[in-house]
């Protein structure tokens, strides 16, 4: 009988020490795990900055020699908040390649309502070869014939999405390249690490002055170019 009752109080006893411990393997399950994911992002965009730098430079230089050789499918534009006299980097344009050319005539002022369709994605990476798409005017529905247009104030959006806007046309799609100097800058923003290289394909459906009421834009049939 005393074997017995050592045998049992010997498994109790270790069961014990079990239930201490076991906050401990816990935190470091937790620990190792959260280190694991935060090498899995930096793995991602390991470098980001240099990559970036170094893309953006490519983007401009190939820009350059299709607009020097009278492409007109493609453009450079100074950042709206520069003058065209202003000697600054090449981070202080964007870079646009024209998918289709709109009817409408007039562009956005920085003081207008717009309404548009786009997608923004980043630069290349590991997982996504063609770029993480960080945003969507796509929202929750299941294709873009559902979805209607997204609604801004150009005065809200960054520098380079706003530069786009002011020098489009309704009807026109643009893939427009942005410099994180014109995007984000230095420091991350949600899904979006810093010096990031932003690439927005947009279509302008309609833009509206101070003062005007801008009606309520009911989905209708849309593509960008490279869907169809």
């Amino acid at each position: 009988m005393n074997h017995i009752r050592n045998i049992k109080k010997s498994a109790y006893q270790a069961s014990r020490g079990m239930m201490r411990l076991l906050p401990f393997f816990l935190w470091g399950f937790l620990f190792f795990t959260s280190c694991s994911e935060s090498s899995d992002e930096k793995e991602e965009f390991a470098d980001w900055e240099n990559f970036n730098r170094k893309k953006w430079n490519s983007i401009y230089a190939q820009a350059q020699e299709r607009v020097s050789a009278g492409d007109a499918s493609w453009k450079i534009i100074r950042s709206w908040n520069y003058e065209d006299t202003h000697s600054a980097e090449n981070t202080s344009n964007i870079v646009v390649h024209v998918l289709k050319e709109g009817t409408g005539s007039g562009c956005p002022l920085y003081t207008d309502t717009v309404l548009v369709h786009y997608k923004g994605r980043l630069m290349e990476s590991p997982s996504y070869p063609k770029g993480f798409e960080f945003d969507s005017s796509m929202g929750n529905s299941t294709s873009a014939e559902m979805a209607a247009p997204a609604k801004f104030a150009v005065s809200l959006l960054t520098d380079g999405f706003a530069t786009a806007l002011q020098n489009m046309h309704i009807g026109d799609e643009w893939e427009v390249y942005v410099p994180w100097t014109l995007g984000y800058g230095s420091a991350a923003k949600k899904t979006i690490p810093a010096y990031s290289v932003l690439v927005f394909t947009i279509k302008l459906e309609a833009y509206y002055r101070v003062g005007q009421p801008v009606p309520d834009f009911k989905a209708k049939r849309w593509t960008f170019l490279q869907e169809e």
